[in-house]
């Protein structure tokens, strides 16, 4: 058996956690630059308001509604997520942290009352967190995902669905429409209802066979994951990363190479800390920068870089890199957004090495293992002073809450 834990509407239960006053209040979170709806608690969706509008269209009918609005912390966002998965995996060996606000357990050769053992979970992520979860448990990856759905939507369940056998999942399953099941996306369902699959009931009666040749491979897994059939096993090491991307939209237009290239530096410096983590190298980087689509003048172009050798310093990357933006860059006209991809990477050690090419030296690795460990102590106590300083590009976050948990003059105070 697997339990499903989801955090109900995270971001929105994040900026609870601190202000307990607004616990059952509505609230909503924006996007970069305070651009979107990214994020409603339960609260906001009775209300009928919508996710995913622009912020300055809905701002009336939020202030109508005394709606708390709060910019995206990612901040603290991603500290309360590494919390909850730490007390969640607490409950299993074999943990599949599948995304900042959801993880797959193993319950496998447990003898205990399931619904018993996913209430004492919520419980003590509650206890230790204060972060709402809910817990669907069921054979396989897809049914847990139904389970889960299932405890959210209906509250009675109190945060907890069982589907331990098929009399119980195939009676959910008549209730769930195809678009509701997981890895079936929205060209994928018009198909599908154009074949007469309507619910997730009728997926589960299709032949796996046939699926996959009208379709493919993971349709007929999700087939047979329907019928109690496990054919998604947990990965307890995620992938490494194919593509690493770092990309954000600016606080206000600019009009200056030199903020232009502290932007990219700041992003290239982002995307070798991930690059890094998962123990790999770059051979081919690209650089992009671009004006807003709503802008008279439109201008976007981008630059392919093939590093001199594979290598994951970010001092040499964003030097290639910065090189590239001034080829790119016309002066007057406003930049709106820009990032850098790290598209060919290969494994650190595990490389295929000739006798006359180059290769990164080894103390500019152990300088960036040195970097990495001091900055995981205090986030961005060494940087690159092509960084900037003052970065009144960033984008805005008008917004934002403190961050709570991660800077010392944000530390919540009692009185």
């Amino acid at each position: 058996m697997l339990a499903l834990v989801d955090c109900n509407s995270f971001y929105a239960s994040c900026e609870q956690v601190f202000r307990p006053d607004l616990r059952g209040k509505p609230i909503v979170v924006l996007s970069n630059n305070d651009g979107c709806i990214v994020a409603r608690n339960r609260e906001v969706k009775a209300l009928g308001i919508p996710g995913l509008e622009p912020y300055f269209k809905l701002e009336p009918l939020l202030k109508k509604h005394n709606v708390h609005v709060f910019s995206s912390n990612y901040e603290l966002y991603a500290d309360l997520s590494s919390r909850v998965m730490d007390v969640a995996s607490s409950f299993s060996p074999d943990v599949e942290i599948y995304s900042i606000d959801e993880l797959f357990l193993s319950l496998d050769g447990m003898k205990c009352d399931l619904n018993q053992y996913a209430k004492k979970i919520r419980k003590t992520i509650w206890r230790h967190v204060r972060v709402p979860v809910s817990v669907g448990v069921a054979p396989t990856k897809t049914l847990s995902k139904i389970a889960n759905h299932t405890a959210k939507k209906y509250l009675g369940l109190k945060g907890v669905c069982i589907l331990d056998n098929p009399k119980k999942w195939k009676s959910i399953l008549k209730k769930i429409p195809i678009s509701d099941v997981w890895g079936v996306g929205r060209r994928l369902t018009e198909r599908l209802i154009e074949c007469g699959v309507i619910t997730a009931s009728d997926l589960a009666q299709q032949s796996p066979e046939s699926m996959r040749k009208l379709f493919n491979i993971n349709i007929e897994r999700t087939v047979r994951e329907l019928n109690g059939e496990v054919c998604i096993p947990i990965e307890e090491e995620a992938e490494p990363r194919k593509q690493i991307f770092s990309t954000r939209t600016f606080g206000h237009r600019i009009y200056d190479l030199s903020e232009l290239q502290q932007s990219i530096s700041t992003y290239t410096t982002r995307a070798c800390e991930k690059l890094r983590k998962q123990e790999s190298l770059v051979n081919v980087a690209t650089v992009f920068i671009q004006t807003s689509r709503f802008d008279d003048l439109r201008y976007l172009r981008s630059k392919i870089v093939r590093m001199p050798y594979a290598t994951n310093d970010t001092g040499l990357i964003v030097n290639q890199l910065n090189r590239k933006v001034k080829d790119l860059f016309i002066k007057g006209l406003p930049y709106y957004k820009a990032g850098v991809g790290f598209i060919d990477l290969s494994n650190q050690y595990n490389q295929q090495m000739s006798l006359f090419d180059n290769h990164q030296p080894s103390r500019r690795t152990r300088l960036m293992e040195v970097v990495d460990s001091i900055n995981s102590k205090k986030y961005g106590s060494i940087q690159l002073a092509s960084n900037g300083i003052n970065q009144d590009w960033k984008m805005r976050r008008l917004k934002r809450s403190p961050s709570y948990t991660t800077k010392w003059n944000e530390i919540p105070t009692i009185k």
